[in-house]
């Protein structure tokens, strides 16, 4: 490497730390009368990144996003969007575009007219905003399309009219608000993973909201997760599923087993468990417990075992589907052996909220 290229990396480098957050947003409170929405969030979001507020129906997340957007006020706090503080900046002049689960489409305007509206709107030169139209088309994959009106169109086609739509308009920080809600399973799996290709593309701050925890996992760079008009945990998807900071994490992010001994709450995930049969031995180390399987049930790829042990508490535990058809089914009613090392387990504090690992400190 020629000292040229160090120094040019440097610059980078340093350049990129001194550049401010493309969203932060500090001590935010929002009541609506005697209801607290939004109880005094902080929240910094790095330029680039794909970040998700998860929460479930009443938890905040919309409203922030709706605080964020400038379609409210907060009551306190401040916002700020590049470093720049834009709390009681309206929401047109905001370098932000929202993305709406109804997607809000303009049913009289083709699929060129309506990625283009808001170039059009900004006084674009019609050769340039023609150019940006049909690079958004590109990009989502709709080129052919653009002549088509939205009702004719799939749910997944006009989806990403306005993915494009926002995205055209190059904002500093793209709001989506459930957009893949009205979607079918199948296809909603499938537009996860065009939306976070689409944001790796285009490098602009994706700011998304959902309430479907594999939503959350599949597509986020980071997530925070929100309950009660708070943020419970924020960091990396593998961190939030394999290190919940929380109780209500624990619990919201998946299935979550908790187990309690000599006053000591834990946490183990049900995949981490492993069920022995008859004369199969547990790995040197681990925990294990004796229970009768009280319940099957089949999801296709996997299956799950709701196990009552003897203590009295009932676990899930999940195996996927290696067996023949049915296989599965047999152990309904039959004595089992639960199995699973102290390293996947987190103990939960005295008031049953902060996680930690529990590895060293707990045998069963």
């Amino acid at each position: 490497m020629t000292v040229h290229s160090r120094e040019a990396r440097h610059a980078a480098s340093a350049k990129s730390a001194l550049r401010p957050p493309a969203l932060r947003v500090v001590g935010v409170r929002k009541s609506y009368g005697h209801v607290l929405a939004v109880a005094g969030v902080d929240l910094t979001i790095e330029a680039g990144e794909f970040f998700t507020l998860l929460g479930p129906s009443g938890s905040g997340k919309t409203t922030l996003l709706r605080l964020i957007a400038g379609f409210e006020r907060p009551d306190e706090g401040r916002i700020e969007l590049a470093g720049h503080d834009v709390t009681s900046t309206p929401p047109h002049l905001r370098q932000t575009n929202t993305v709406f689960q109804d997607y809000a489409l303009f049913p009289h305007m083709n699929v060129a007219d309506n990625i283009g509206y808001g170039l059009r709107v900004k006084g674009i030169a019609k050769p340039e905003r023609k150019q940006r139209v049909e690079r958004a088309l590109s990009m989502v994959r709709l080129t052919g399309l653009e002549r088509r009106k939205p009702n004719q169109l799939s749910g997944g086609q006009r989806q990403r009219v306005a993915l494009a739509r926002a995205v055209v308009n190059e904002p500093e920080v793209l709001l989506l608000d459930e957009p893949l809600g009205a979607l079918d399973l199948k296809l909603r799996q499938e537009m996860q993973l065009e939306l976070k290709r689409i944001q790796k593309k285009v490098g602009i701050t994706f700011v998304y909201v959902t309430h479907d925890q594999e939503e959350a996992l599949t597509m986020s760079d980071r997530m925070a997760v929100m309950a009660n008009g708070k943020i419970e945990q924020v960091g990396p998807p593998v961190e939030v599923y394999e290190r919940p900071a929380t109780e209500f994490v624990a619990g919201f992010i998946g299935i979550s087993n908790v187990l309690e001994r000599n006053g000591v709450r834990f946490v183990v995930r049900p995949e981490k468990l492993r069920m022995l049969e008859e004369g199969q031995e547990a790995g040197r180390g681990m925990s294990v417990e004796p229970g009768i399987v009280e319940q099957v049930v089949y999801v296709g790829m996997s299956t799950r075992y709701i196990v009552r042990l003897d203590r009295g508490e009932q676990l899930v535990a999940v195996r996927q589907n290696m067996d023949a058809p049915g296989q599965a089914l047999r152990y309904e009613g039959r004595r089992v052996r639960l199995a699973w090392a102290t390293g996947h387990t987190y103990v939960l504090d005295s008031q049953g909220s902060r996680a930690e690992s529990a590895e060293g400190e707990y045998e069963s």
